[in-house]
């Protein structure tokens, strides 16, 4: 495998806020092709909106790419990296703009292309009237039902757009809304001059951006077996050596912290995922069929992913105004927790005029109080009252006075963990669909416009169906058990889809994974966490990386800006499952397992 051509894809980044000198450590620290970024998620389109709206028509970019790339410009122009970053946001004409000043500054001649065309949100109206309804991928509802101003509206574009700004000879390429993987997807089509159709090649690529496009969580870090790393100091970032074939090699710079395993990229595969069919605009990926094989420090191969022609509609990620919400949290101390709690929101609701008045009303009661406590934080638990409105005014000082009046004419005891303020804006995020034939992916480059199709155009009824995986888990039988914590026989990986929520588990012993594979159904999830009662739950099988996938629908409500959780994005979601104990087999605890 070493002995091949390869192309070597770093990412620096895995949200907004990310590590700054990544970018640099990365282009520093070894060998690499490509030096890209993931700055992008749903809600981030929400932020940048935000600052265009407070700075000017020419920001809603990722500002601190400038940072970065003023840092390592000289160092890529040097080596001849190659930067793809999906950093321009609402706005990549403009920080392309900016971009250049830099070159100008530092005098180096870095040519620069930015892609467009995914910003919808001035269309939607006229695509409405074209038959397209907007329906939202997880309630089956149009857009029109939202009722609900759009603040952005922006296809998920694919990798064609950067394989196009590369061929023309740019060195950097600043993408709006593309797919994560698509960062990935783009410089390896180039390298390999691979075509639409070159479904398997893709799929491959795709699995390689789907694993590093997170940065750091790829070499140890949100790690369920975190005490297997040796060092979180200096951790570094992934690298994907990317072959012909599209296979590829999972790594990091050496003298890096962190740590690269199969658990470590199996880990990462789960994440933010449903089925094993992982849509993209070029390539459907069947994350089923592909294979794992430790390859020593570092390294980790993964092949034989196998891709299928794309769907004909392209996701769009809409943005709404979805009003305003405000919330606080009271302590309750001591015996009587819930009538004291009953007691109070019954108070505050009469004060308020009661609760219909109000768009949305959740009131959650923490029971983090201990019986006979011995400290004095042992004896308190936690009530929280969030409210949501499309008036300011219901959510904003009347909510919080009315609290603070109750202050000393309610249950005993009586503090608040937060301060009273005045309500703020939330977005809900609305995932849906359009046709790609209204998809126009634009290229700009030396003062020329270059237009891009989706594949289902130029490439109609193309199509590599395979026959679906059906693996048999032979299940064993086990005379003696023992109750311990499940995560100890499990790792799991969590994260927000959306409104949505994935629970990806996967064990290291093939053992292990019949166990898990026949004990762990949606029915005894719902047991083990009862909390996920009220949610539709869908599971999937990935026996090539013994792991399942659970996919819970609705957990998030609207996405992370809309839903009052306290774990708004569901990272937490796998640890609380690990801290539940089961009988467990003692067979899997005795080191005899089967590898």
């Amino acid at each position: 495998m070493n002995e091949k051509k390869n192309i070597r894809i770093a990412n620096c980044s895995g949200y907004y806020g990310d590590k700054l000198s990544a970018a640099r450590d990365l282009v520093e620290g070894g060998p690499i092709d490509v030096l890209t970024g993931d700055y992008l998620a749903e809600l981030t389109m929400g932020i940048l909106y935000s600052q265009r709206l407070k700075r000017g028509e020419d920001k809603g970019f990722v500002g601190t790419f400038l940072k970065q790339y003023k840092d390592i410009a000289k160092i890529c122009q040097s080596k001849g990296i190659k930067i793809v970053v999906n950093a321009g946001g609402l706005n990549p004409q403009s920080m392309a703009t900016q971009l250049n000043a830099i070159n100008e500054e530092l005098s180096i001649d870095l040519k620069v292309a930015y892609i467009d065309g995914d910003d919808i949100s001035v269309d939607i109206k006229s695509f409405q009237d074209q038959g397209e309804e907007f329906i939202h991928i997880d309630r089956n509802q149009p857009l029109k039902s939202s009722d609900c101003q759009i603040l952005t509206a922006n296809i998920y574009l694919g990798a064609w757009g950067i394989v196009k700004a590369l061929d023309l000879g740019a060195d950097v390429v600043i993408c709006p809304r593309v797919t994560d993987a698509s960062l990935v997807i783009g410089p390896a089509a180039w390298k390999f001059k691979w075509q639409r159709n070159d479904y398997h090649k893709l799929a491959g690529a795709l699995a390689a951006g789907h694993i590093i496009e997170c940065g750091a969580q790829t070499t140890g870090g949100n790690y369920a077996f975190f005490e297997e790393v040796e060092t979180f100091k200096d951790i570094g970032y992934p690298i994907a050596e990317v072959y012909e074939d599209g296979s590829f090699i999972v790594t990091k710079h050496q003298n890096t912290g962190g740590m690269i395993s199969e658990g470590t990229v199996t880990a990462q595969l789960l994440y933010e995922i449903s089925s094993p069919d992982y849509i993209n605009p070029d390539v459907i990926g069947h994350f089923d069929s592909l294979v794992l094989e430790d390859l020593g420090k570092d390294r980790v191969l993964v092949s034989g992913c196998t891709g299928e022609a794309p769907n004909d509609s392209h996701k769009v990620c809409i943005n709404l105004a979805g009003g305003y919400r405000n919330g606080m949290e009271l302590i309750l101390t001591g015996l009587d927790i819930e009538k004291k709690a009953e007691t109070f929101v019954t108070a505050l609701f009469d004060l308020l005029g009661g609760k219909e008045q109000f768009d949305d009303v959740t009131i959650d009661l923490h029971r983090t109080d201990k019986i006979d406590p011995m400290t004095h934080e042992e004896a308190m638990a936690i009530l929280r009252i969030d409210l949501k409105s499309k008036d300011p005014k219901l959510v904003g000082r009347l909510f919080t006075a009315k609290i603070i009046e109750l202050a000393l004419a309610n249950y005993p005891g009586f503090f608040s963990k937060t301060p009273p303020g005045p309500g703020t804006p939330f977005i809900r995020y609305w995932p849906a669909l359009i046709d790609s034939k209204h998809v126009y992916e634009k290229i700009h480059f030396s003062e020329e416009e270059h237009i891009i199709r989706p594949t289902c155009i130029d490439y109609p009824g193309q199509t590599t169906k395979r026959n679906a995986v059906n693996i048999e888990i032979e299940k064993a039988s086990y005379d003696e058990h023992e109750n311990i914590p499940l995560g100890r026989i499990i790792g799991a990986r969590s994260g927000d889809k959306g409104g949505c929520a994935n629970l990806g588990v996967w064990t290291k012993t093939n053992e292990a994974y019949s166990f898990i594979y026949h004990y762990l159904t949606v029915k005894q999830l719902r047991k083990l966490l009862p909390d996920l009662n009220d949610y539709e739950i869908e599971r999937y099988d990935f026996p090539n990386i013994k792991s399942l996938n659970f996919y819970i629908k609705g957990i998030l409500e609207d996405g992370a800006s809309s839903n009052t959780k306290v774990d708004a994005l569901a990272k937490s979601l796998g640890e609380y499952l690990r801290a539940k104990y089961v009988n467990v087999p003692k067979q899997l605890l005795n080191g005899d397992n089967d590898d």
